[in-house]
């Protein structure tokens, strides 16, 4: 087959763009670099530098195109509060872009990353697709209404749709941006470099944390799958992890005892939030392999930015 996926040299994008590739498929992806890095991928990838809102650019590359992974955007929650101009214009605006360049390539069917922060607060635990959604970010707001566009105007067009909405995925190559980290990759750092695990709040906040092979597993199965036209579906691990219990893990797997940190004034975010998968085990066949420990490890092991202090951190034979 052939792909197009847009945002392909970031953390998940590259990923996805790696496998395809790998597998024998064509892959062309397009991505601006703001947070992506051409050095994720693999040779047989065909970049492009460029914006989602660029359609002229997105018609030629849409040429003979079997699918769409859309994954471009905006991801920060705290930056998305300081501009939410820019999250709407690229998650919003950028998905309209591709659909009707979509539209106008003449290609049937796009995978839409979205994401589990559309649930925002929830009585009820683990949540299902059925719930309404509870933004309580301008990101969130973004992906949600990108949901609503692929949806209602893939049934206009004739175009095929699915949108995954992707829990806290994690795994080698997850950068580290110098304000707002992923708590996963902040916390190895954190722990590696010897210091303590800042946790804010009391840590008992809980969260769905995927490992990027089983997120790429369910994309790969979307672009295929029958009767997934229109739907929404969770992609997480199933598993409820708290804060203060990932900071745990994390010390086991790196064989010290870590002291957390606790620290107030920065918003936690919400209190808990985990994925039921039934909807993805029916439609995608989706079942996550790799419990939390085995993750990290995976990680530690695989990325060159944790690998090297892991190993210096390794007593010596």
């Amino acid at each position: 087959m052939r792909f197009l996926i847009t945002g392909g040299a970031g953390f998940l994008g590259s990923a996805l763009s790696n496998r395809l590739a790998q597998a024998g498929h064509e892959v062309r992806v397009i991505d601006d670099l703001s947070t992506g890095d051409t050095a994720r991928l693999i040779p047989e990838v065909l970049f492009t530098r460029g914006d989602v809102t660029d359609i002229p650019k997105l018609w030629t590359l849409l040429q003979d195109i079997d699918c769409v992974y859309h994954l471009a955007a905006r991801v920060s929650v705290p930056q998305s509060i300081l501009y939410p101009r820019e999250y709407n214009a690229v998650n919003v605006g950028g998905t309209v872009s591709v659909m009707e360049a979509m539209r106008d390539a003449g290609v049937k069917r796009v995978v839409f990353t979205s994401s589990g922060a559309v649930y925002g607060h929830q009585a009820r635990q683990p949540v299902h697709e059925d719930l309404p959604p509870n933004p309580d970010s301008p990101y969130a707001v973004s992906k949600l209404a990108a949901e609503y566009y692929v949806r209602t105007i893939g049934t206009l067009w004739g175009i095929e749709t699915v949108s995954l909405r992707v829990f806290n995925a994690y795994g080698p190559g997850q950068s580290i941006p110098a304000s707002h980290a992923p708590v996963i990759p902040r916390f190895l750092k954190q722990a590696l470099g010897g210091g303590s695990l800042v946790i804010f709040g009391d840590g008992r906040q809980t969260r769905d944390f995927v490992y990027i092979d089983d997120v790429t597993d369910a994309l790969v199965a979307a672009a295929t799958a029958a009767g997934v036209d229109r739907l929404v579906i969770n992609v997480g691990s199933g598993r409820e992890t708290s804060i203060n219990e990932l900071a745990a893990t994390i010390g086991r797997v790196i064989g010290r005892s870590i002291e957390p940190l606790y620290m107030t004034g920065e918003s936690p975010g919400v209190a808990q939030l985990c994925a039921d998968l039934s909807l993805a085990r029916e439609k995608l066949g989706y079942r996550p392999k790799v419990s939390l420990e085995e993750g990290l490890r995976l990680t530690l092991e695989r990325d060159p930015q944790f690998s090297q202090r892991a190993r210096s951190r390794s007593p010596s034979p």
